[in-house]
């Protein structure tokens, strides 16, 4: 064979000076950083070549949807059949930019529903290529929960967690955790809760003040494939202070890992546009009734001790939650095992640092989970808004 195969490339071509961009990218630029879209699943010249031909002038949506069907029919399949491993990590890779297809999008649009399904399609069929991840939907009183089961390969889990996003960020976009977790022995059920991702875009179950119960059923579904060894919550931006919160209201909570939640949820309504999408995890309620939802989920009080440890995550260069509202945080929690890491060139969520990050939390949840008793406390669960 004599065949030369090309690949092609845009996203490194200069940028024409005089270029103006429209207000959508411009805004995607800012907020989706190289090391975000990277920590999301995208790969590294994906990311290039997104932030490249968008700041070039491509609109965001159709590079995104490009790039993913490059990815499905790469150049070099006319040079030799696929392998499953590349065939899994070429599904993993278009999910992911077809999830960045629609981080813009606000409203839940047919088209946002349709983007997110096949998100979701494609990375089923590379879990069970791939193997290890099990797509759940799990019944809760409010409506279905969509996520993923990490489980441990070829051991018995030591202990089981629930993982979450945030506003933005939702199951998929956290599957490198899930990973670090299961290769530990921690069994990791990464689920969109009410209003995020496929459970909201989906099944349409939207943020209530009921939210608890959601997350009841999550814990019950762990806990039963883990035969009751123990359990905690891991939560990610907004999700770590409903992780949290949850911890202060489910006794069976071994362990509960802040990694970029806020103090206070309800004041982002200063923030118009970040705000419009905490109304949209409502499920566009009046402006009024959606930060009452969101100030259901504030962080325990010192009169709310915690059933187990508690390791806080912080980013000092974090754009939205400063280090004194992170200190605030893990200084009112009360624990008798409580730890803070601050990454000192952190940003949000410690997206920059995600290897590292990932493997701390992935370590401590291991470690503490494995010294921690089943049924952490008496089982016993109390309304958000009490007191």
């Amino acid at each position: 064979m004599t065949d030369v195969v090309t690949k092609s490339f845009r996203g490194r071509d200069p940028v024409a000076e005089e270029l103006s961009l429209s207000a959508e990218a411009e805004a995607a630029l800012r907020q989706f950083s190289p090391e975000r879209i990277v920590a999301y699943g995208v790969v590294q010249a994906d990311m290039v070549e997104l932030r490249g031909r968008v700041a070039q002038g491509e609109e965001w949506r159709r590079v995104c949807m490009d790039l993913a069907a490059t990815a499905l029919a790469p150049p070099e399949s006319a040079v030799s059949p696929a392998t499953p491993r590349t065939e899994a990590n070429r599904l993993y890779r278009a999910s992911a930019m077809i999830r960045m297809a629609q981080v813009m999008m606000i409203e839940d649009t047919d088209e946002r529903r349709g983007i997110y399904e096949e998100a979701a399609e494609l990375h089923a069929r590379a879990s069970e290529i791939a193997g290890g991840v099990e797509r759940v939907l799990i019944d809760t009183p409010r409506g279905p929960v969509a996520g993923w089961y990490h489980r441990p390969r070829d051991v018995a889990p030591l202990g089981g967690v629930v993982v979450i996003g945030g506003v933005e960020g939702w199951a998929m976009d956290f599957a490198a955790l899930g990973a670090a977790l299961a290769s530990r022995g921690v069994a990791a059920m990464v689920v969109d809760g009410p209003g995020q991702g496929e459970t909201r875009l989906v099944h349409g179950h939207f943020l209530s003040r009921d939210w608890p119960s959601a997350y009841r059923a999550v814990v019950d579904e762990l806990v039963d494939r883990v035969g009751n060894a123990p359990v905690g919550f891991v939560g990610n931006s907004l999700g770590g202070t409903v992780a949290l919160r949850y911890a202060a209201i489910d006794a069976r909570m071994a362990v509960v890992c802040d990694n970029g939640g806020p103090l206070d949820p309800g004041l982002a309504r200063a923030n118009s546009s970040f705000f419009r999408k905490m109304v949209a995890h409502c499920g566009r309620p009046s402006e009024d009734e959606a930060q009452a939802i969101w100030r259901t989920i504030l962080p325990p009080r010192p009169d709310e001790p915690l059933p187990g440890a508690l390791l806080v995550v912080h980013g000092a260069m974090d754009p939205l939650i400063s280090t004194q509202d992170a200190r605030t945080i893990f200084d009112r929690c009360v624990a008798a095992d409580k730890r803070m890491v601050v990454f000192s060139d952190g940003d949000h969520c410690v997206y920059n640092h995600a290897d590292d990050k990932n493997d701390l939390i992935a370590d401590w949840v291991a470690d503490r989970l494995e010294g921690a008793r089943p049924g952490v406390g008496a089982d016993a669960l109390e309304q958000p808004d009490k007191g």
